[in-house]
């Protein structure tokens, strides 16, 4: 498989290769990753921050999220939105740190390191890890080690990766990867059912979503838990927008 290029200060690692990197109060650029930048939310990502934040989907959604999409973009991208105090800062990011630490989005606990997940012609999914070395980071001059696969399991993201891993199945379907566009409908029914999860919860049990069926008793209690219902989520998407 060809690999993507990377920008020069990304570079790819191997799973046991190990680094040094440690983020606290200590280290002098605290909090400047938190700034200047463009932070993609997963739906994941909006699961988790939504609850944290104690908000309905829709209301985390008018507060903090901005959606682009190009024209010539097939689904629409989903940004945390920053705070204009001139350095773009995250609207959750503190002098003490983040407000959200324990629902931080994936990318905030992967940094320095990113993970690719490319979805191969057999379904199968081809991982693989970089490490990002930013100028103004002073976490690499710190001596605690790591490798992929241990800071990972550290910051809690083999459940991200689930989730992530998930969607993907979406974003790389092969009619995707063939052009497909959706229509102004689908395109809808994506952001309901990935973003906006809480109105999604009430049209399911409600029976006004297109190819479901009334749910049972247990189903409504499952469902009940938004990591089932994201799930869920997922696999109708597949049948709404990849139907032979």
């Amino acid at each position: 498989m060809n690999q993507p290029l990377l920008p020069r200060n990304v570079t790819r690692i191997e799973k046991g290769e190990t680094f040094h990197f440690s983020c606290h109060p200590s280290v002098g650029c605290f909090t400047d990753c938190c700034r200047q930048l463009e932070l993609a939310l997963t739906p994941y990502d909006v699961l988790r921050l939504k609850k944290g934040c104690g908000l309905h989907s829709e209301e985390f959604l008018d507060r903090y999220v901005i959606m682009e999409q190009e024209d010539h973009e097939t689904f629409p991208r989903f940004y945390l939105t920053m705070v204009d105090d001139g350095r773009a800062s995250c609207v959750f990011v503190s002098d003490i740190g983040c407000t959200q630490y324990q629902d931080r989005p994936g990318a905030c606990r992967a940094y320095p390191m990113g993970r690719a997940s490319i979805r191969q012609t057999d379904n199968s999914m081809d991982v693989f890890f970089v490490l990002l070395r930013e100028s103004h980071c002073h976490g690499f001059k710190e001596q605690q080690e790591h490798n992929a696969l241990t800071y990972s399991t550290e910051q809690e993201l083999p459940t991200y990766n689930r989730f992530n891993d998930a969607v993907a199945t979406l974003l790389q379907h092969e009619q995707i990867r063939q052009g497909k566009q959706l229509s102004e409908q689908q395109r809808e029914q994506f952001i309901l059912a990935l973003y906006n999860l809480d109105q999604f919860r009430l049209l399911l049990l409600a029976g006004e979503l297109p190819q479901t069926n009334p749910l049972d008793d247990t189903s409504r209690e499952r469902l009940a838990d938004d990591e089932a219902l994201l799930l869920y989520a997922i696999d109708w998407l597949q049948k709404i927008l990849f139907k032979n």
